[in-house]
């Protein structure tokens, strides 16, 4: 059975620490009769959405104050410059193409010649070009990217689009994208079935892990699509001054990254993708790893920025009225455009035609595309589309039996793991101020001087079985808008602030929540350990951060860890924002550890467990107030995560471009020299104990 992207993300989900998060039976939700506490579902996707509602304000005022022609062909100017700071680096050469024709299929009006082609070295891309048989050459050509499709290009949508252009006189290049068709990037040994799933899936796994070194997937798939384009440009029939790109879905967001990266398109058509980027969290649309450009948002890029980089050459917009890309965005992209192209004196190159069905390349949104590009090009307009007719999989094959790996292609990963380890040949250890400065940096650390401010919660009647027999949670207000959840355990009912620490005694035992501080001060047998040894005289407070616990997402209808959850997708956004969302982690535990140490808690025993396990490492080298680090289930290294094909840490874990300064090790090794760093079952990237 075949399956849409969507309809297949509910059947996924990461197998992570041990269990299934798409089967709850041995989850901490089901440790035991209580539910554990989730009282604010909604506090990071509000969060994050009011950020992104302030940059799509800042960007609208810039916009909007363009008024004359110079102004705008400045803007159009700069915008380039920050989309290619945001999809750097690409390579900084280009490798011989190495094409070659597989194979040919004859039809009654055109051709398709099976290519293969090298956009990298070794980095093998599968291509159908149709080639019209009658025509004056040279012809025009377009460049087709397909969307999620599990087999790419063979997809009967868009082989439709690809032959439909053929029969109207146009070369067309359709390429598979990396993880679809046959550039699976993860085949079983020996086998031509796949470890993951293809498409999204496939996506996310390469792409996460590329964040670790700095790299984007989106700019490994625009450059498949730019050598492509190289390719057109050395054959005879082929018009360079009559190049197109188009495509649909994962197509279209690659159609748009093209416009904004390469400027040698004569005239472009997204579908089923350009809305804003508030369109999509208001609507909670997560959206995978080359959908997300690193810094976007901060850099003041939003959908029509990508497209106002080719201005004012022709592009046709090309939303549906019942899509879950918001056409309500695509009109405020239009609009938005409209006003820059009329100050470019070229208002009729900026078009919007919206189809009537859900997502997808429809006849009708083809159709548009077939009758813009014509006008474009000066040629006869299109009444409806051509007779067409759907080929097999296996007649549109480039490959012997349908896969690159067969022909000792290398994948994202190869690439991956040899930048990672190349980084780490280069990289120094990082002790120190250095390694502080590089942690802050890497992790964005912003400085509050004033105090959180903190609620205390009416905690419900009813024994939650901690280790101790009474409780109190607290909500501390770490940035406006963010609370971390903090319960105090204590040996008598307590009902206000935490009692302030003796002179002589200003040790406490603080615990950081790998899922949920409730359920794992009932579950977690070595943190009982830990209280019972430390004694009676330290207190003990446990901590959920942002989005674990207590304020875990409760949106987008996906399992909140799995790989396309809430979990990713904030993640995500907290990448495009220039924030990481362990940098958030991080800042608030740095600020609960600031409201303990104005109670006199100046001696702290932090303990953490797995996901918790990664603030707490940057907090305690960050924070003078921690005395004692325990961690339980911590990750090795992020090299290990960049090296391990099959690697289970999620996007929230990772941190952007940090093998390019330090890794974990170097905090560890500053935290046993300085801070008792005690391990407890270390974990590799596939989540083997160590």
């Amino acid at each position: 059975m075949k399956l849409s992207r969507r309809s297949a993300l509910r059947f996924t989900g990461l197998n992570v620490f041990g269990f299934s998060l798409t089967d709850h039976s041995n989850s901490i939700f089901a440790a035991d009769d209580l539910t554990p506490f989730h009282r604010f579902p909604r506090m990071v996707h509000n969060h994050i959405l009011e950020q992104v509602i302030r940059a799509e304000r800042r960007g609208l005022a810039r916009k909007n104050a363009l008024t004359t022609k110079d102004e705008a062909e400045a803007y159009v100017a700069e915008v380039r410059k920050r989309i290619r700071a945001s999809f750097s680096p690409f390579p900084r050469n280009k490798s011989p193409l190495k094409p070659k024709i597989t194979g040919t299929v004859d039809r009654d009006a055109y051709t398709i010649e099976n290519l293969i082609f090298e956009s990298r070295p070794d980095f093998l891309v599968t291509a159908n070009v149709y080639v019209p048989k009658e025509g004056r050459r040279p012809l025009p050509a377009v460049v087709g990217t397909c969307g999620h499709s599990p087999n790419g290009k063979a997809a009967e949508t868009y082989q439709a689009f690809a032959q439909g252009l053929a029969r109207l006189g146009y070369l067309c290049l359709i390429l598979d994208p990396i993880g679809q068709g046959e550039r699976s990037q993860y085949l079983k040994e020996n086998s031509h079935s796949h470890s993951v799933h293809l498409g999204t899936r496939q996506h996310n796994l390469a792409g996460n892990q590329q964040h670790l070194i700095g790299h984007f997937l989106g700019t490994w798939r625009a450059w498949d699509a730019m050598r492509a384009l190289d390719y057109l440009l050395t054959r005879d029939d082929v018009d360079p001054d009559r190049i197109g790109v188009t495509g649909n879905s994962g197509g279209g967001t690659m159609t748009t990254w093209l416009c904004g990266v390469e400027p040698r398109w004569h005239m472009a058509a997204p579908s089923c993708f350009v809305t804003t980027w508030r369109r999509n969290m208001e609507n909670e649309i997560p959206q995978d790893s080359e959908q997300c450009p690193p810094r976007s948002l901060a850099l003041g890029l939003d959908h029509d920025d990508y497209l106002a980089a080719m201005a004012p050459k022709p592009i046709i917009i090309l939303p549906q009225e019942r899509d879950y890309f918001d056409v309500r965005g695509s009109e405020e992209v239009y609009e938005r455009l409209k006003h820059l192209y009329t100050l470019l004196g070229a208002t009729e190159n900026i078009v919007l035609a919206p189809g009537p069905q859900p997502h997808g390349f429809t006849v009708e949104n083809r159709e548009s595309m077939y009758r813009f590009f014509n006008e474009t090009i000066g040629a006869p307009p299109v009444e409806s589309e051509p007779e067409l007719i759907i080929e097999e999989d296996e007649t549109l094959w480039c490959t012997p039996n349908g896969q690159v790996a067969e022909l000792k292609s290398r994948t994202v990963f190869h690439f991956t793991r040899a930048t990672a380890e190349r980084l780490a040949k280069e990289r120094e250890p990082s002790t120190g101020k250095k390694l502080t400065t590089a942690v802050r940096d890497t992790l964005r650390m912003r400085k509050v001087e004033s105090p959180p401010r903190v609620r205390n919660l009416r905690a419900p009647k009813g024994n939650r079985h901690y280790p101790l027999p009474f409780y109190i949670n607290y909500a501390v207000e770490t940035e406006p808008g963010i609370q971390a959840l903090v319960t105090m355990l204590s040996r008598e009912a307590w009902h206000s602030r935490p009692p302030r620490a003796p002179v002589d005694q200003p040790r406490a035992i603080l615990y950081v929540s790998h899922q949920s501080a409730d359920a794992e001060l009932r579950s977690e047998i070595f943190l009982r350990d830990t209280i019972e040894t430390e004694g009676e005289t330290v207190p003990v407070f446990a901590c959920d951060v942002r989005g674990i616990g207590e304020s875990l997402p409760g949106t987008t209808r996906f399992e909140p860890h799995g790989y396309y959850g809430p979990d990713y997708f904030y993640a995500a956004y907290g990448n495009m924002l220039n924030r990481p969302y362990l940098g958030g982690k991080t800042h608030d535990l740095l600020r609960v550890i600031e409201w303990l140490a104005d109670y006199g808690y100046t001696k702290i025993h932090l303990i953490a467990k797995g996901w918790g396990a990664l603030p707490a490492t940057f907090a305690a080298l960050l924070s003078p107030t921690i005395q004692q680090v325990t961690l339980k289930n911590s990750l090795t290294s992020y090299h290990d995560v960049a090296t391990t094909e099959h690697y289970v840490w999620p996007l929230s874990t990772l941190l952007p471009g940090v093998l390019r300064s330090f890794d974990l090790p170097d905090c560890y090794r500053a935290l046993k020299k300085d801070k008792q760093l005690t391990h407890i079952d270390l974990l590799s990237a596939s989540e083997e104990p160590l």
